[in-house]
Parts: C-alpha cells; structure tokens; sequence
C-alpha cells in the first residue's frame, strides 16, 4: 500500500489528463473499459515475448486506470455502477497481465498460479471487508499501485538486462514477489477485518 498514500499528491499531475479528457468527452467508464483493453493488451504483449509491448500498455493501464476515477470525481458523477465496473475491470486486468507473463515462458506456471491468487486474494479481502459491514480497506504492503510500478519498472529492466539472475528472469522474481506479498496483504487485511467483527 506503499503507493496510494502518494494518491493525494496526484492532483497536479491528473489535472491537465483530466480537463483533455473532458473535452474530447471521455467518460470514467470508457477510461476504465481502456485500461481493461490496455492490460488485455499487455498480457498478448507478454505471451508472444515482447516486453516492449507489454511495459507500453501496462503504462497506458496505471494511466487510465487512475484516471477515470479521478476523472469521476472532477465531474461528480461517482457512482455504484462505475465502482463495480471498475473493480471488476481491475481484476481481469490483473488477470490478463500475470497470466500473459507466465504463459509467455517468463515465469512457471506455479509461480505464475502463486502470484495471481496472491494478488487475487488481497484484492477480494479489500472488498469483502465491505461486504460484512467493516468498509472497503486497502490496508497492508501490496497495492495495485505498487503492482503496476513494479511491472513497469521489471518489464524496463528486463528489456536491459534480459539475462537470467540466479536462474529466473526478472519478471519471474517479481512474480514470486507478488506471491509472496499478496498472500501476506491477504493475511493483513484479514486480520484487520476480523479484529473489527463482532
């Protein structure tokens, strides 16, 4: 959650993304419908080995998925449908990047299986904590902001050092990595949930 802490922060930087969007009339959901469409394009990029691709869009993901909520509320216009729309968009993204990676040969399937119920699980736990009348928490290590700086940032360095390290590619460390701390930011907000449960 390292990174959504800096969200505040962001104002600047969104505001001229957001007064393009508004007048060449983009809406949040056609945002998140093309970020949905950038990660669909990323994991393509990924599976057929090029991680020029799959950074590209991967970016053009991180952009639109920040700013169409950001985009929501300019124009006040948050609403149930465009949180659904965009929980469920965020989640498929997930999907089609990790699954993209390790179908592409860049990781195994176990740990490419391992990172996406890691990120999947953390995800769920943040919502389902609203389900049972605690309220959305995103508490804990591992974001979605996080994640998507981070692929960002291997997806860079393995087109620069496309090498093994210790046996594994760089995109395969950070999928162990999400593995790893997905799980633990499940734990995390699992416990937080569960402490505030009657």
């Amino acid at each position: 959650m390292t990174l959504e802490i800096l969200r505040p922060y962001m104002k600047g930087i969104m505001a001229p993304l957001i007064s393009a969007s508004r007048r060449i009339g983009l809406t949040p959901n056609i945002l998140t419908v093309g970020a949905l469409l950038a990660a669909a394009a990323a994991g393509v990029g990924f599976y057929l080995g090029s991680v020029l691709m799959g950074t590209v869009f991967i970016a053009l993901n991180a952009v639109m998925d920040g700013l169409d909520g950001a985009l929501a509320r300019a124009q006040q216009i948050e609403g149930k449908r465009g949180d659904f729309l965009d929980h469920v968009a965020d989640r498929y993204a997930d999907i089609f990047i990790l699954v993209g990676i390790f179908a592409g040969g860049f990781a195994s399937w176990q740990i490419g299986v391992f990172a996406l119920t890691g990120v999947l699980m953390s995800s769920y736990l943040g919502t389902q904590a609203q389900a049972v009348g605690v309220g959305r928490y995103y508490g804990g290590v591992l974001g979605r902001a996080d994640r998507l700086v981070l692929l960002f940032i291997a997806g860079l360095c393995t087109m620069a050092f496309p090498g093994l390290i210790f046996g594994f590619t760089i995109l395969c460390w950070l999928l162990a990595f999400f593995g790893v701390m997905g799980h633990f930011t499940a734990i995390q907000r699992f416990a937080y949930v569960w402490k505030r449960l009657d």
